[in-house]
């Protein structure tokens, strides 16, 4: 069952007289209140000014007008593909299609055999791309750990390499720096064969995380974030602020302020190159206030991420959001509940590229292995939600009901057996469906143990590299690749 690229729009919290309260009050605080920037940016700011905006260099503030940042914002597409490397699992980001995968930066991982925490490492990054790779409803790849075991300047060739290598979905991950992006962006078109034809079909993305929340522009991911677009690689504008640390405590105001944030950086990438391809990428999530951490499972997390694509579908760019964290330091219960709540308001809002919906846990902390083979399954269900129920002359089988007759059976029905595998969600057999004679029978396993048990199955078979041998060797030549 193909549950990718479904249409949400299904739930929206905000009205349109709110989306439009919040658009204008996010232009105010742009006009007003202005983004503050750090140094390194006078380049970026000169182009800001040269193109209307106020600058107080005295206070490192620059105020957009509305003009300005409306203007710029038309100019961005209202369509964005992130292809794969087969073709098989292109994302067509546009309108209300929705797709789910991976994300996040953890630095630690539950080992799938002893079930402990553990610094993640750069095999653990290539076997998690191999297990991604045979989940169906995880439609793409987003870098979900740092590998803690190499050194931090061979980062992004051995991240990306690794990725790529272990899986065709699309990939996408963040860099340390613009000379990280370009090795990158060396590496993929050796994969592609030709610079020309990755920028035609880009099989990779990049993350710049380039706003402070609150209001402020980050020096090296805004240069990354703009030598990415210069080379028309899809960059998702990752700006992810807490409510009542980093934004106001209310949903309105953390809105407001993200939005603002958004539409600075939006304006950024089209004044550095017009018709750039790129991602709203607004994160709302709340500070637990408790102790301050980040309280990513939370339904109003939820909320703000489906309310997040009502906001990005006003000025017509596809979006990049969040669902499926968890407070849970282990795959339980509460992390089931945590996950299916926001992943479902997400995909019912019509979020287009929705990342940590798969594997992660301890607020983004960890991942685990078995997590993943978990939350496909359960992105698989929020998916075909959005498939709705189907009411034509088949589907509603008359036909059917009249040659079954009162008082007889369709377990045996021409119409049960032509409609069995489609109808309704088949799942990848974590969820157990037996008699509890069975259940016990089979050794009594909860849904985490069933999990363990498919992620090394998977994981156990031939592996399969995604890259060409010669393509391989001529990287591994050129850059020092640590695995």
């Amino acid at each position: 069952m193909d549950l990718r690229g479904l249409s949400g729009g299904l739930y929206q919290p905000l009205s349109p007289a709110n989306i439009e309260t919040i658009h204008e009050a996010s232009l105010t605080i742009l006009e007003k209140t202005g983004i503050a920037y750090e140094s390194g940016l006078e380049a970026t700011i000169d182009l800001l000014e040269n193109n209307g905006a106020t600058v107080d260099r005295s206070r490192s503030r620059v105020f957009l007008s509305r003009d300005l940042v409306e203007t710029q914002a038309q100019k961005a597409p209202e369509r964005v593909v992130l292809y794969s490397r087969d073709g098989d699992y292109d994302l067509d980001l546009t309108q209300h299609r929705v797709y789910l995968g991976s994300g996040g930066a953890a630095i630690k991982i539950i080992d799938l055999e002893t079930g402990d925490a553990r610094p993640s490492t750069l095999n653990d990054l290539y076997q998690l791309a191999r297990l991604v790779d045979n989940l169906d409803n995880i439609h793409f790849f987003l870098r979900p750990c740092i590998p803690t075991d190499i050194p931090e300047d061979a980062y992004d060739a051995n991240v990306f390499f690794m990725c790529l290598k272990g899986t065709r979905k699309h990939v996408m991950a963040g860099v340390n720096n613009e000379e990280g992006f370009h090795t990158v962006l060396d590496l993929a078109s050796m994969l592609a064969g030709t610079h020309d034809k990755l920028t035609e079909k880009p099989f990779i993305s990049i993350i710049a995380s380039f706003a402070i929340s609150p209001l402020k522009l980050c020096t090296q991911s805004t240069l990354i974030m703009q030598a990415a677009v210069r080379q028309q690689i899809p960059v998702a504008l990752s700006s992810a602020p807490m409510a009542g640390s980093t934004s106001p405590l209310t949903m309105a105001g953390t809105l407001a302020q993200l939005h603002a944030e958004q539409l600075a950086g939006i304006a950024i990438c089209q004044l550095t190159h017009p018709g750039a391809p790129i991602l709203y990428g607004g994160i709302p999530g709340m500070a637990n206030l408790r102790n301050l951490d980040y309280l990513g499972g939370a339904v109003e997390f939820g909320m703000m991420n489906a309310a997040i694509h009502q906001l990005a579908h006003h000025i017509n760019i596809p979006n990049y959001n969040s669902s499926g964290l968890s407070y849970s330091k282990l795959p339980d219960a509460q992390a089931g509940w945590e996950k299916a709540l926001t992943t479902i308001l997400a995909a019912m809002g019509g979020s287009n590229y929705v990342h940590h919906a798969a594997g992660m846990l301890e607020s983004m902390l960890t991942v685990a292995y078995e997590q993943y083979v978990m939350d496909d399954e359960i992105i698989g269900m929020c998916c075909k939600v959005l498939k709705g129920i189907q009411v034509d002359d088949e589907h509603l089988a008359l036909e059917a009901i009249d040659a079954v007759g009162p008082g007889g059976t369709f377990i045996t029905s021409p119409h049960t057996v032509a409609h069995m595998h489609d109808e309704f969600f088949q799942g990848n057999g974590i969820s157990d469906q037996n008699s509890r004679d069975i259940w016990q029978e089979k050794g009594k396993q909860d849904a985490r143990t069933r999990a363990r048990e498919i992620a090394k199955t998977i994981l156990a078979r031939e592996e399969k590299s995604h890259i060409a041998i010669d393509v391989e060797q001529a990287i591994r030549k050129k850059y020092e690749i640590l695995l």
